[in-house]
């Protein structure tokens, strides 16, 4: 079983990838998917905010994924649900399994990998206390009301506040639920503003900024949440701690790229994102084998996604065509301020029109610049007058500026006109 392509994951990454490989000029595509619809987590992001950027609307996750569903069904490119990959080969082998073809191996001339992330469970971050029922991921929950049609619980706290806990203090309070509190480890939200605005501020939902749940109490199903107030450490103050009665505790404590294949396959990972490390046409540390999504990083707005994935399709169709330049690479390291940026390796001589570069910055800013330099020569500088870790940044490179560079590109967010 041959493919020119194969994308692995049909959500919004893996849709917009295939889509377009296929208007390239690749038409022997397949995408795997191991859910039994395309979509991915849109299918169950029934709130509106999707597809500004890409379709100049404001649609539901599951309108924006059936624009692109649509589109695929209208191509050539074919489709294998309900489908697990098992195991990727650096040479570009596949090992998959279904109930209806058996185990297969596929091989394929390009690979694109856009299996999305996962959340962090209670396990991951060690919240102390009791076992009872009652305790979800943000996102489970969001599954059950919004596609299973079942009702978590009545009272409800929420740690974290990231864009979907901030989503489903407002989903929950419009199901009837009492939501007691966002509690949030940092000293700002890690949600979109308007998020903070539309789904706290509009319902009177209190945010507890520097907070973190320090024991869970309950028997057969949680009956009390204890919270108290952090130091600069992070660590629970004494003397802080607040009660709440609650029957539901939902966790929004961040997403991991979902790389178990990746690792095992032998592409190199960055530890900044947890993603992988990729060049400006997506390509990754093995030859052939693309990335884009949030196999990458965590986004927030899938309009970023449509747009990084288009990228990692073009640049897979070119490959497959022999028309891909690979050489002559140079790093970009994130510099002051910084956390990480997307794509870490660059061809400048690669690059088409302008080379688009994501980051996030370590903590909340005002009227600040973002400097890109070659050593000490300056390259370009970007006003910013509001930044926040939580809301990604992106800057455009021009080509012309990117000429006769040999060194690492830094770039560092500093103050200055």
């Amino acid at each position: 079983m041959k493919y020119d392509l194969i994308v692995i994951g049909g959500g919004p990454a893996g849709l917009g990838a295939a889509y377009e490989a296929y208007k390239e000029g690749i038409k022997n595509i397949l995408i795997i998917e191991r859910d039994k619809e395309l979509g991915g987590i849109l299918n169950q992001c029934i709130h509106n905010g999707f597809g500004l950027h890409t379709f100049k609307e404001e649609l539901t996750g599951p309108e924006y994924a059936k624009r692109f569903i649509d589109m695929v069904k209208d191509t050539e490119i074919e489709v294998k649900l309900d489908t697990m990959v098992l195991e990727i080969e650096n040479d570009r082998k596949i090992h998959a399994i279904n109930s209806e073809d058996g185990y297969m191996i596929l091989e394929a001339k390009a690979i694109i990998l856009a299996m999305g992330c996962r959340e962090r469970t209670r396990g991951a971050i060690g919240i102390p206390g009791d076992r009872p029922s009652g305790i979800f991921t943000a996102g489970a929950a969001q599954r059950y009301i919004n596609m299973e049609g079942y009702m978590p619980g009545k009272e409800v706290l929420i740690l974290g506040s990231g864009d979907i806990g901030l989503i489903m203090a407002r989903r929950m309070t419009l199901e009837g639920a009492t939501v007691k509190g966002v509690v949030e480890l940092m000293p700002y939200s890690n949600g979109l503003n308007r998020n903070i605005v539309q789904c706290l501020n509009d319902y009177d939902i209190p945010l507890y900024l520097s907070h973190t749940v320090v024991d869970v109490i309950g028997n057969k199903r949680l009956e009390k949440v204890i919270i108290a107030k952090v130091d600069e450490n992070r660590r629970p103050i004494k003397g802080t701690e607040k009660e709440f009665k609650c029957d539901t505790l939902l966790l929004s404590v961040g997403l991991i790229p979902e790389n178990e294949l990746s690792l095992k396959a032998g592409i190199n990972k960055d530890t900044r994102t947890n993603g992988l490390i990729v060049t400006e046409n997506m390509e990754t540390s093995i030859e052939g084998i693309f990335a884009c999504g949030n196999v990458v990083h965590v986004h927030d707005l899938v309009d970023f996604v449509t747009q990084e994935s288009k990228h990692a399709g073009k640049a897979a169709a070119k490959y497959i065509k022999g028309s891909l330049n690979r050489e002559n690479y140079i790093n970009i390291v994130n510099g002051k301020n910084i956390n990480y940026t997307v794509p870490q390796r660059v061809n400048t001589k690669a690059v088409e029109d302008t080379l688009t570069i994501f980051m996030r910055v370590n903590n909340i800013y005002s009227n600040k610049v973002l400097v890109v330099r070659e050593g000490n020569r300056e390259i370009a500088r970007y006003k910013r007058n509001h930044l926040a870790p939580a809301e990604m940044e992106k800057i455009l490179i021009p080509k012309f500026k990117l000429e006769n560079i040999k060194e690492d590109i830094v770039i560092s967010l500093e103050d200055g006109e």
